[in-house]
């Protein structure tokens, strides 16, 4: 069983074109696996931009700021955590576990190294790996100080 996810886990901090989703396109993401990153972070939105260039997936890649986390069973506080893989019928994974989730389902050669990452013991190390990326996201490339900061004391770069 993998250890809880660390509260301040990696933030997002520009747009993708998730972010411009119409409220109808909600139902769709509920539809297909969906993977959660916080948008106000610049780190977490730089994976999020490198995931849509280079894993071939099916899930939607979306800031949880503009998802509807009722409907897809999450709280904020739980999107807060860290990145979230959500898919229909599976249990919510969180952090590295969502990320081996996201590279299994690709369909390139993404998927051996999400087999390899979601399998013990390398979970056992991906947390804390996971954990010390999240506490130091603002010094990582693409990084802002204002990434070091809790949710709650960040002005949001998004509007919901």
């Amino acid at each position: 069983m993998a250890p809880d996810p660390d509260p301040q886990a990696e933030r997002a901090d520009t747009a993708t074109t998730a972010d411009t989703a119409e409220a109808g396109d909600t139902a769709d993401r509920a539809e297909r696996p969906v993977f959660l990153y916080d948008g106000d972070c610049a780190f977490c939105t730089s994976c999020a931009h490198f995931i849509e260039r280079r894993i071939p997936t099916s899930a939607e890649v979306s800031p949880w700021q503009f998802a509807d986390l009722d409907l897809l069973g999450v709280t904020q506080a739980q999107a807060e955590e860290a990145v979230l893989w959500i898919a229909e019928g599976e249990p919510v994974a969180a952090g590295p576990d969502a990320i081996a989730r996201l590279l299994e389902e690709s369909k390139s050669a993404w998927k051996g190294l999400g087999w390899f990452l979601g399998r013990e013991p390398v979970g056992w190390v991906a947390w804390p790996m996971y954990r010390w990326v999240s506490k130091n996201r603002h010094r990582m490339p693409g990084g802002t100080a204002e990434c070091s900061l809790p949710q709650s004391q960040r002005k949001p770069r998004h509007s919901h």
